[in-house]
């Protein structure tokens, strides 16, 4: 095994068996390589991030609303189930102009609301990936009026979106739901 030694001078040389090596003859060449790779991994670190933030929102498509239906000649039904705060439940029902419908939810901990729209609402997702909706709320029933119960005579034919969430946590409900 042969002796290494450092010896310090205009360039520094390491002496090994009698030749000297070269530690460093281009300085400059040396420094830009390192830039040059220190830019890569910060552009490989963007578009990495880009393409996380496009897959996540690519990965939630919006959900469709379940359809309530009624037995055989009832005018009546009930659905329940959980919603996690933030992540609304559904639910669609078809009605004609000048029925009542009639909309009641009870939840164990009174933490489950619901929002009633006109037919002929949208369902989306806005900058955040959140689901919104585009529409006309029924009064009484729109958002941020913390409705457990609506009733009244329908202003159009069509499909109505129901839309379920909690105000506490999660939320555990059964919901009727009424057409004369």
């Amino acid at each position: 095994m042969r002796n290494l030694t450092l010896r310090s001078g205009p360039q520094d040389r390491v002496s090994k068996g009698g030749r000297a090596h070269l530690l460093c003859c281009r300085p400059f060449e040396t420094l830009r390589s390192a830039a040059l790779l220190r830019v890569r991994w910060v552009v490989l670190a963007l578009l990495t991030s880009l393409l996380s933030l496009t897959t996540t929102w690519a990965a939630e498509p919006i959900p469709s609303p379940k359809p309530i239906f009624f037995a055989t000649g009832s005018t009546s039904g009930t659905v329940g189930g959980r919603v996690v705060r933030g992540t609304p439940a559904l639910f669609s029902v078809k009605a004609a102009a000048g029925q009542t419908l009639t909309v009641t939810i009870t939840a164990p901990d009174d933490n489950a609301v619901f929002q009633l729209y006109e037919p002929g609402a949208t369902i989306g997702r806005d900058s955040d990936g959140l689901l919104e909706f585009h529409g006309n709320s029924l009064h009484g029933a729109a958002a941020g009026e913390d409705t457990t119960r609506w009733s009244g005579r329908l202003p159009k034919s069509g499909t109505y979106l129901i839309v379920v969430g909690g105000t506490r946590g999660n939320a555990r409900y059964s919901m009727d739901v009424k057409i004369e």
